[in-house]
């Protein structure tokens, strides 16, 4: 990045006579050599390494606020999508003011820690639909599962299987999977022929899209009103957010 602001720099010192000839200040003036510009630029850097500290931070600042309004604008042309309408896979407050979304995965460490603060601060909060985005990225254990609560929602069970798998330690297996169905009382066959419905594959299949789009490539990952928000937060940061994204709205 430091080559790139020093290249940036010397166009800078470059442009100065054109720019100069281009409004006639000085039609005489030789353009300077390049070489001498650069040994000015170092010799100036060199001088004063706090404007490269500046420089930095600047366009760090620029690249955030970048992100930041990409992210929001993508968010509200997914939003269709990142809601859920159906209200099979929603919990907290179905009529909320705030939406918090979330991609998981059940074999996620993180993503069990989590849980409960998140589940906490939705509780704290009261005013939150939270809608929630299968997104099972670490191996076909994960997609077992994924399909399994994704299925489960075809017998308005999803929540139960939901915090039920993501109570469970280790692997998944067929197994294990349908055992922790049963124990909630579910239709074990149907449960069986819903994991391979064609409509657990879109809806999976979506998911991935809407995490490419967001560019959230780890779990977990939340959308908190029209921010992206990678990784763990804790239940006040949580809580925090969730007043930002609400007094954003008006």
């Amino acid at each position: 990045m430091i080559r790139t602001i020093f290249a940036s720099i010397i166009c800078l010192f470059m442009a100065l006579p054109v720019l100069a000839d281009s409004h006639k200040v000085d039609e005489g003036a030789a353009v300077p050599d390049k070489a001498v510009i650069e040994q000015i630029v170092r010799d100036y850097l060199v001088r004063n390494p706090e404007v490269i500290v500046e420089a930095l931070q600047e366009m760090q600042r620029r690249e955030q606020l970048a992100e930041a309004e990409r992210s929001r604008a993508v968010i509200a042309a997914h939003m269709t999508k990142l809601d859920d309408p159906t209200g099979r896979f929603v919990a907290g407050n179905p009529d909320g003011d705030v939406t918090v979304v979330e991609f998981f995965d059940y074999r996620c460490s993180y993503c069990k820690r989590a849980f409960p603060a998140l589940m906490e601060a939705i509780t704290q909060d009261g005013n939150v639909r939270l809608v929630f985005k299968e997104f099972p990225i670490l191996g076909e254990d994960s997609v077992l599962a994924a399909r399994a609560a994704i299925a489960a929602a075809r017998q308005d069970r999803y929540y139960d299987m939901h915090v039920a798998l993501m109570q469970e330690r280790g692997s998944y297996s067929l197994a294990k999977v349908l055992a922790i169905a049963l124990d909630l009382g579910l239709d074990i066959e149907a449960l069986r022929r819903d994991m391979d419905a064609p409509e657990v594959d879109a809806a999976i299949s979506t998911n991935y899209e809407l995490a490419r789009a967001l560019n959230i490539t780890g779990t977990p990952g939340f959308i908190i009103g029209d921010q992206v928000v990678p990784g763990a937060i804790s239940t006040e940061q949580m809580l925090s957010m969730i007043a930002r994204a609400r007094d954003a709205r008006g």
